[in-house]
């Protein structure tokens, strides 16, 4: 399956135009579909009430959203895209990634992620949408920069992007650091408070990308809520990361637990 034929790369346009029975002719059971706004969706009748209040959300805020890349995976598939809309009169931009479940050639659920940050000015506890896999190896690089990400070693995380490599942060915009003074700054801001800590739950890989579905449970000596998000990782002709991109909505205050 290529990915202008993935039935994950569908799913927003197909919401964009409030046809609901576009959205649901892309499962191919009873349709499920976790979104940031409207939390889980279960069932023709409550995707197809979703459908209409999101469409009209849609075209309310002048949204409009161009693809940025589909990672196609052996059981499931993700979706990049970068949305512009209208907020409080200001044009705003909102990274999505949509995850879809393919176990065939329909979808079995579809699972969205954004911050809500550029839309509300805050963020939103969000608990985790699945479980962790604790069987899951990582490849490669992916699994280099996480071993960083836990360990906080600044020197690792900068050794696995490429010279012009780049993070963006969820909301987007501004949020990116780019080439080695980027990285440096963005996850020496990290690690000044310590090691990220994630679960993992699914990997989609095409040998280009590889997005990691995760739970974020901590940072540095907190413990918050589990929360739930995904990461693109892009690798690049070298084989080490031209891109790591963030979409979750992770606040380290909301149900902060005592050190």
């Amino acid at each position: 399956m290529t990915p202008t034929s993935d039935p994950t790369a569908a799913y927003l346009p197909a919401l964009a135009s409030g046809r609901a029975d576009r959205v649901l002719a892309l499962f191919s059971g009873e349709p499920v579909i976790d979104d940031p706004r409207h939390g889980h969706v279960v069932g023709a009748a409550a995707v197809r009430d979703y459908v209409h209040a999101q469409a009209a959300w849609m075209a309310e805020h002048d949204f409009a959203a161009e693809k940025l890349r589909t990672t196609v995976g052996r059981h499931r598939s993700v979706t990049e895209s970068l949305a512009t809309l209208t907020v409080g009169g200001a044009s705003t931009e909102l990274p999505i990634a949509v995850v879809g479940d393919r176990p065939d050639q329909g979808l079995t659920a579809i699972r969205v992620y954004h911050s809500l940050w550029p839309l509300e000015g805050r963020h939103r506890l969000r608990p985790p949408i699945i479980a962790e896999d604790r069987d899951l190896v990582l490849p490669d690089v992916v699994d280099v920069y996480m071993e960083a990400l836990g360990s906080a070693n600044l020197e690792k995380s900068l050794s696995v992007f490429e010279s012009d490599g780049y993070f963006r942060e969820p909301s987007g915009g501004r949020h990116e650091y780019r080439g080695a003074e980027g990285i440096r700054a963005a996850y020496g801001a990290f690690y000044a408070v310590g090691p990220i800590h994630l679960l993992h739950c699914t990997i989609i890989d095409d040998g280009v990308a590889c997005g990691v579905e995760f739970i974020a449970v901590g940072w540095g000596p907190r413990r918050f809520e589990p929360q739930a998000g995904i990461g693109i990782y892009e690798r690049g002709a070298s084989g080490k990361l031209h891109a790591a991109r963030v979409y979750d909505d992770v606040d380290v205050d909301l149900g902060l637990q005592p050190a």
